[in-house]
């Protein structure tokens, strides 16, 4: 089965874009998961069991995990071993290097810890990111306009008339011809998703920034969703994964993205059907 057909069986049997960041700090998990032998794993493990029949996805930053030292390498492998094989599930590496190098990278993110998809960086081109593209069962999803205050450093330069945002749209449709290359675009940066969803109206599309960046989250559902009212990844982390820091924090974070998951369907009704 392709990326595509995967991400489409996800987001229809369980009517769902909600994609939930495991991005978990150790130092934020609540005390009683200490006397766990790994409590990140212990954390995740309760938020994916409390929430793993609304999402389409879940989203690891590799960075959270890399940061612990090894053991954070087999708490990726723990986290990636408790999600449903039929859930898509995103390493957030934002990798990309000389071709030799970059193989590495997709030597552990695609093969050993065989995420769905990775997040890559497009600034060294094509064969910084080829390695990634090789499966068509997995997803390059490369960072087109990002949420953070310095995006506008490069990312809306004019080159040839158009932000350079745009011309990384172009060469992703270009390289996409296993129909296995997404795109990021940060749900604070509206006018350009909708830009963007314009450019490539059938790729599939990462969508940071809700909750705690304050990314509207109806402009997402509006300007992210293909005519279907897919193909939009709506990635909410800290504001669902830490609603609670007692012992009812997983509960709590079922509520919180039934919540999250409810209003996106809200706006999928009013724009799509």
């Amino acid at each position: 089965m392709n990326f595509l057909q995967k991400l489409r069986n996800i987001q229809r049997k369980h009517n769902s874009l909600l994609c939930i960041g495991l991005d978990t700090e150790v130092a934020k998990v609540p005390e009683f998961l200490y006397a766990y032998g790994d409590p990140q794993f212990e954390f995740n493990r309760r938020i994916i069991d409390a929430t793993k029949d609304i999402v389409c996805a879940y989203k690891l930053n590799v960075a959270f995990y890399e940061s612990v030292g090894e053991h954070g390498w087999y708490t990726v492998h723990q986290t990636l071993a408790r999600i449903p094989e039929e859930i898509v599930t995103i390493g957030d590496g934002k990798r990309g290097d000389i071709p030799n190098s970059a193989e590495k990278q997709a030597l552990l993110l695609c093969e050993d810890w065989e995420f769905t998809g990775v997040t890559v960086n497009p600034y060294m081109g094509k064969d910084s990111i080829e390695p990634f593209m090789k499966r068509s069962d997995q997803c390059a999803f490369i960072l087109a306009v990002t949420s953070n205050k310095g995006a506008k450093d490069l990312q809306y330069l004019k080159v040839q008339g158009r932000p350079l945002y745009e011309h990384v749209v172009k060469l992703a449709k270009k390289w996409n011809t296993k129909k296995n290359v997404g795109l990021v675009v940060g749900a604070t940066r509206p006018a350009e998703l909708k830009r963007v969803r314009s450019l490539a109206p059938e790729m599939p599309i990462l969508i940071p920034g809700v909750g705690v960046q304050r990314g509207d989250l109806e402009s997402a559902v509006r300007y992210g969703c293909n005519t279907k009212g897919e193909l939009a990844i709506i990635n909410i982390g800290r504001s669902v994964i830490y609603a609670s820091n007692g012992n009812d924090f997983a509960e709590k974070a079922r509520e919180a993205a039934l919540k999250i998951r409810n209003q996106i369907n809200t706006y999928r009704e009013k724009y799509f059907r």
